[in-house]
């Protein structure tokens, strides 16, 4: 039997060079300081004014700060070095992060539609100008930290979803502002829970996607972006390649995916050119960490026995 030694090979497609990260760290602390700033002027003048739809706009942008502390972490941790303990470093602890971060949503979402229930059975009176104003000033801070948060998110899949998340949000202050309006010219008040049960479905709709994601990533699923069956395809129609088995298609983090294989090839002398040919590819289909073990159809025949 003549298995050939696994070779590892690495790419970081869509991390940053050393200065692009700093860089991208201070635009992530200056957006988490803003959003911050912008959560508690929100829920002051919320409670203030008893306006719920300012609360729960204000929960979700607390949602936002999570999500960009998530990148920051995830920036952080995806460098840190592998030890004889954690072999893989602490890449995993980016997906544990954001299970947590869907879970607290989904109370938050739990907590905002029951409040809203409350609220439409006896609605209370809102300043309906301060409601608009306050959430005017939403749409400011969530278009400069989207605009910040732009050029990064075409070379990182994390900072692109927190881009995604804060465009939405931008559309969420919209949204109280056309409520506060209302509420100005009509001194409608009801629609201040309502518009508070949209803001819930908003945040609702967008954590079911990272729960769902979270979840099959802990239980190392295959992560969303990548097919299997079009990612064996292609190893089997790389040149000298009999067969493939023992595919295995997981995440290290939120940005990084890994693979392990077996191939055989018609020729051990093959074996070098297949594993630097399948690498290419693989970091080609976003799978940046490949661990490909060659074998021969004599190896496979001595191993079960079929010859």
């Amino acid at each position: 039997m003549s298995h050939n030694p696994i070779h590892h090979h690495h790419h970081h497609d869509h991390s940053f060079g050393a200065g692009e990260n700093e860089g991208m760290r201070r635009i992530l602390w200056i957006s988490i300081a803003l959003n911050m700033l912008f959560v508690l002027v929100e829920a002051v003048v919320g409670v203030w004014q008893n306006s719920l739809s300012l609360l729960s706009d204000a929960g979700h942008n607390l949602s936002d700060v999570f999500s960009l502390a998530l990148v920051l972490v995830g920036l952080h941790l995806v460098k840190a070095a592998s030890n004889k303990h954690y072999t893989y470093g602490y890449k995993k602890s980016t997906v544990l992060i954001s299970l947590c971060n869907a879970v607290l949503l989904l109370v938050a979402v739990g907590v905002i539609i029951a409040e809203s229930v409350h609220k439409l059975q006896s609605p209370v009176a809102t300043n309906g100008a301060a409601i608009s104003w306050t959430a005017g000033a939403g749409i400011l801070v969530n278009g400069i930290t989207t605009l910040l948060l732009m050029r990064g998110g075409r070379q990182d899949l994390n900072i692109r979803g927190a881009f995604l998340h804060m465009a939405a949000d931008t559309l969420v202050s919209v949204g109280v502002v056309i409520s506060g309006v209302i509420i100005a010219f009509t001194g409608w008040f009801v629609i201040d829970p309502v518009i508070s049960i949209v803001i819930a479905c908003v945040i609702l709709f967008s954590t079911w996607d990272l729960l769902h994601d979270s979840l099959r990533l802990i239980l190392d699923g295959v992560p969303e972006e990548v097919d299997a069956e079009e990612i064996e395809r292609l190893m089997r129609g790389t040149p000298h390649v009999a067969d493939v088995h023992h595919i295995h298609i997981w995440a290290l983090s939120t940005t990084q995916n890994a693979l392990t294989a077996h191939v055989v090839v018609d020729e051990t002398a093959h074996a070098a050119e297949v594993r630097h040919a399948i690498k290419h590819s693989l970091a080609e289909h976003g799978i940046s960490h490949a661990t490909i073990e060659t074998e021969t159809p004599d190896s496979l025949c001595e191993e079960h026995d079929c010859c």
